[in-house]
């Protein structure tokens, strides 16, 4: 089972909070030839930003762009705990969700690199209990780890099991072999692409087989670390609870809710491959930068870097999902063609975006401590990208 070596430490519920807005910090370091461009641009983005916040009244959202191994710019708006007015700012944790299967996807390929596991290895190689997936299709293949991690083994979004997202993180590894008589396919492996959240969960069991250690060491050994991602973690220490903003599960019905959000800090069940890591918008775009090859420590080859940004779905050779992000063609006005390479996440109170093109290095890095607002940080971020690209061009 799961070994680490942070200690939890239980949240508190909130307050109810004011609807006040509050900027943080902003740093200009872009080359002078684009400086009037891009400055003109992330401020038109962050004044909206700011009224949404402010017109949304529950907590805050932190931005970032980034080219490179540079963060060019980064600023907080409103709360990260309105209670105690703790403003939003550069330093503030996020949960990351599903941004998590992109870390996972990343760990895949460095132990790919070295030769502990290859993409094509099926899984039962390294997780003979994945043999046990329930309703098998008639003359079916055995699932690989390629296909856990570009979402095409067919698996569906959750395991029909009751309480399997819930429980310690200690947990987790009991949780995933627990759910996995209980995961279904959907359709024939290497057919489609089908979302799977259980799916992640146990690439990176299989995973911690196959290398001998904790997935969680693996991750901080391997990635946080090498990185300097110094606010990335599963667990959360004393040292950054601290910058932890407090979480605001919100919807359509306008209710606003801060106790499941704490809950969920002791655990999430099976959720830590695809939904466990916290970060901050800093962290995030250092592993973009990283992703993309523009980091200092440099984490993959040529090569597998290019294969995690190549379109492993079926649909569609251009657009899709590849090992770990999300893949798209963006046509910039004026005629450019690039591509667009990230993912989202969401949990309860708290979502997180992180979108960037690999050609030019830009990249957009979101963090929010509520669920639902008048900002989309998806098109937020593409919005952002898409403008930085097109006022440089």
């Amino acid at each position: 089972m799961p070994l680490h070596r942070r200690p939890s430490r239980a949240s508190t519920a909130p307050r109810p909070c004011p609807p006040k807005i509050v900027f943080l910090l902003v740093f200009l370091l872009l080359p002078s030839a684009a400086a009037g461009q891009d400055a003109d641009v992330i401020d038109a983005f962050s004044r909206q930003i700011a009224a949404d916040v402010e017109a949304d009244g529950i907590g805050g959202i932190t931005a970032a762009v980034f080219k490179g191994d540079q963060v060019l710019w980064a600023q907080g708006f409103g709360w990260a705990d309105p209670a105690n007015r703790v403003p939003a700012g550069v330093r503030t944790i996020y949960r990351t969700g599903s941004i998590s299967k992109s870390v996972t996807a990343i760990l895949m390929a460095d132990l790919v690199e070295e030769g502990t596991v290859a993409l094509d290895d099926a899984v039962v190689d390294h997780l003979p209990e994945a043999a046990g997936f329930g309703d098998p299709p008639a003359g079916m293949e055995p699932v690989t780890l390629r296909q856990l991690a570009s979402h095409t083994a067919g698996l569906t979004r959750e395991p029909e099991l009751e309480g399997a997202a819930a429980g310690p993180i200690e947990d987790w590894g009991y949780k995933i072999l627990a759910s996995i008589p209980h995961t279904r396919f959907h359709t024939m492996p290497g057919t489609q692409y089908q979302y799977s959240n259980i799916g992640y969960g146990v690439l990176g069991y299989a995973l911690q087989r196959a290398a001998g250690t904790s997935f969680m060491d693996l991750v901080e050994d391997r990635l946080f670390e090498p990185l300097g991602m110094r606010s990335s973690t599963f667990i959360v220490g004393p040292d950054l609870w601290r910058r932890v903003a407090v979480g605001f599960a919100n919807g359509a019905d306008g209710e606003v809710n801060a106790d499941f959000p704490a809950l969920e800090h002791e655990g999430r069940g099976y959720k830590v491959p695809n939904g466990g890591v916290y970060a901050t918008v800093g962290d995030l775009a250092t592993f973009g930068a990283a992703v993309m090859g523009m980091t200092e420590h440099e984490l993959l080859e040529p090569a597998t870097r290019r294969e995690v940004m190549t379109v492993q779905t079926p649909e569609d050779p251009d657009s899709g999902y590849g090992l770990g992000f999300s893949i798209r063609p963006v046509a910039l006005e004026g005629g450019d063609d690039v591509r667009f390479v990230g993912h989202g996440g969401s949990v309860a109170g708290y979502n997180m975006y992180l979108v960037f093109e690999p050609e030019s290095g830009y990249g957009v890095a979101l963090g929010r401590n509520y669920n639902s607002g008048a900002t989309s940080l998806g098109e937020a971020g593409n919005g952002l990208l898409r403008a930085l690209l097109e006022a440089g061009s």
